[in-house]
């Protein structure tokens, strides 16, 4: 999922780029209040959880991959507005320390792992059920944020006319649906756990999904 530098033409790559930019920028309030709400040793945790995640790669075509996310699980935890700074973190330490993933695109990779990622989590967290549903939303919400973080990358490969988008599209969403699933089970399964720990309590409390 983590589109390297080359793949993309300077269009695409600069137009993902600015509706990261977008984003963060709408969602600055947001992301200021995060950072003097959450527990911030606790997000550093679960930047370097999601950054170990994230290194087992299932290759899917030459130069592309696909992996587990970590968005849900973030989302679920410290809300969207520092869910997303988390993951924008570990995008872009991957680019720059061990070249997952370009920097050229990064703006690309943050639009789809962190951005639709964590939002897409987001608003099916946010689903007006009832406790007894929790579990299922998060275990959705982790499939559907891969699932279509997925697909955004498809999109931008198919607009770059580096591959047409048949040869990506169909290869790439069979793929994330598949790891999808796995990142539901481990959502649906972590989120519950994790707030049990006394140490994390506040995250009950800020913009996650109302534990």
């Amino acid at each position: 999922m983590h589109i390297p530098d080359g793949f993309l033409d300077v269009k695409t790559a600069a137009a993902a780029a600015a509706v990261s930019v977008v984003v963060v920028a709408v969602n600055n309030k947001s992301i200021k209040s995060a950072f003097n709400q959450q527990p911030v040793p606790s997000m550093g945790m679960m930047a370097a959880f999601v950054f170990a995640a994230q290194m087992l790669n299932f290759p899917i075509a030459p130069g592309i991959s696909g992996h587990l996310l970590g968005s849900a699980l973030v989302t679920a935890l410290f809300g969207p507005a520092a869910a997303m700074i988390i993951m924008t973190a570990v995008v872009a330490l991957q680019a720059f320390l061990f070249h997952d993933g370009g920097i050229i695109v990064l703006g690309a990779n943050v639009l789809n792992m962190a951005v639709i990622g964590c939002w897409a989590a987001y608003i099916v967290q946010r689903l007006p059920f009832g406790d007894r549903a929790r579990p299922v939303l998060w275990f959705l919400s982790g499939w559907l944020s891969i699932v279509l973080a997925a697909l955004a990358a498809s999109v931008e490969l198919g607009l770059s006319g580096t591959v047409p988008f048949n040869a990506v599209l169909w290869p790439m969403l069979m793929w994330h649906a598949a790891i999808g699933a796995v990142e539901g089970v481990i959502t649906a399964v972590a989120v519950p756990f994790l707030t049990r720990i006394k140490t994390m309590a506040p995250w009950k409390e800020q913009e996650g999904v109302g534990l």
